[in-house]
């Protein structure tokens, strides 16, 4: 304990745990949505989608998040897009956007003359660098995401689970869909920081899946999910300072481990 104490004097390691935290508190509200939509891979597909935007930004000697914002919110209208009009499958129109934006990645990296130090951060994750900037940019972020579910909590409710009974009530389906995505995709970016771009998805699938283990209804769900974000998040940093171990790889083992003991707690 004295030795924890003594870490958290570190301002590196604050700031590290407060963008945490929030952006863990973001992915596990909406990853609630997502998987009960049966759309969990989106984070994935989004995730991998940035690689190119973060490259594109590199290249140009720009803020490499500022780039990644817009255009990764482009890409989640697009599949947005060719999920509703019936067009793809939501699984392939997933595949489809992700694969597109790894090619890109590599090809834009290609030309900047290869995968620098920062764009391999970006990759894997380095939470413990994270600027003031984007620890009030996780904390705004996080609290706009929880109004919006607070505003929209009835509608994104409906349309989770009956899409059709939602049109018929007069929900606005389409827009809530639209916010539900564009949420998510903020939220992608700036997780990207946490975890990185190959792990960030894992964020918003294994607090809910392991929350719906356990929980027994749906706002117990939504609860639960964040402290497990929270817990597994803050505890990942603590562990990967004491063993010297990756961080974003530490944060996803740990979610996992959480996930195995709800499991088993659930059937026994």
């Amino acid at each position: 304990m004295t030795l924890i104490h003594e870490i958290l004097q570190y301002t590196f390691l604050q700031r590290a745990l407060l963008a945490g935290t929030f952006i863990a508190l973001s992915c596990a509200l909406l990853g609630v949505f997502l998987v009960l939509r049966r759309m969990a891979l989106i984070g994935d597909g989004l995730a991998h989608a940035s690689l190119a935007a973060l490259a594109l930004g590199l290249l140009l000697n720009m803020a490499p998040l500022l780039v990644s914002l817009p255009l990764v919110m482009l890409a989640a209208l697009g599949i947005m897009k060719l999920v509703e009009r019936d067009m793809i499958y939501g699984d392939a129109a997933i595949g489809l956007i992700a694969s597109t934006g790894i090619a890109l990645g590599v090809l834009i990296a290609s030309i900047a003359g290869g995968f620098n130090v920062d764009l391999f951060s970006y990759l894997f994750g380095s939470i413990l660098a994270v600027s003031g900037l984007e620890v009030i940019l996780a904390i705004g972020l996080s609290l706009f995401v929880i109004v919006m579910i607070r505003l929209f909590y009835y509608d994104l409710f409906i349309c989770t689970f009956d899409e059709e009974a939602a049109r018929v009530s007069g929900i606005k389906v389409h827009l809530i869909n639209k916010i539900l995505i564009l949420l998510t995709a903020m939220t992608i970016v700036l997780g990207i920081k946490v975890v990185g771009t190959m792990l960030v998805s894992s964020l918003i699938v294994f607090p809910p899946i392991t929350a719906l283990q356990i929980a027994r209804g749906f706002k117990a769900a939504l609860l639960l999910a964040a402290l497990i974000a929270v817990v597994s998040v803050t505890g990942g940093i603590l562990v990967s300072i004491l063993t010297d171990l990756p961080t974003g790889a530490t944060i996803v083992l740990l979610n996992g481990i959480v996930f195995c003991v709800a499991y088993i707690f659930k059937r026994v």
